[in-house]
Formats: structure tokens, C-alpha cells, sequence
């Protein structure tokens, strides 16, 4: 196992560089969400395991404020690699 620790974009670099999430199927796995990250491109420059960040979030689909409790939580787990994609 690597020591190196993942590390995060700033919270303004992340919001300047995402253009979007989308709620997607898992091309490798129909019965799993994943949460996509593009950028203003309309690429794809990383993904999230959807029911890992409902749970990190403690929000349910049915929560009205889980869209921005989700949107904040990714904005803050950007990794820095995204930038060398």
C-alpha cells in the first residue's frame, strides 16, 4: 500500500473547473450509481461511488437539501490529479 495521501483542490479552484455531476449507471456494474465530475469541456475528469457519498453526507435521495449537501462534498474531494488529465 502507498503512503501518499490524496490531495484535494481548493474548494474555489474545484468550483471553477467543474461544470457539472450527473447521476450515472456504472458502465462496468448496472446495479451501481456513480456520481460523474465534468469539466466546462463537457469531460468526464473523475467519478464517485454515489452510495459511499450519500453516506459520507448522511443525506437520503429524498432529502430536499441532498443536492447541495452532495454538491459541497465533492467540490471539497476534487483530487488534484484532475488538473493533469
Amino acid at each position: 500500500m502507498s503512503d501518499e495521501q490524496i490531495r484535494f483542490l481548493p474548494y474555489d479552484e474545484a468550483m471553477r473547473l467543474v461544470a457539472a455531476i450527473q447521476e450515472e449507471e456504472d458502465i462496468d456494474d448496472p446495479d451501481r450509481r456513480i456520481l460523474t465530475v465534468y469539466d466546462h469541456r463537457n469531460k468526464a475528469i473523475c467519478w464517485f461511488d454515489f452510495e459511499e457519498v450519500m453516506h459520507d453526507v448522511g443525506v437520503r435521495n429524498n432529502d430536499p437539501e441532498s443536492k447541495e449537501k452532495v454538491t459541497a462534498y465533492i467540490m471539497r474531494h476534487i483530487p488534484e490529479w484532475v488538473l493533469e488529465t
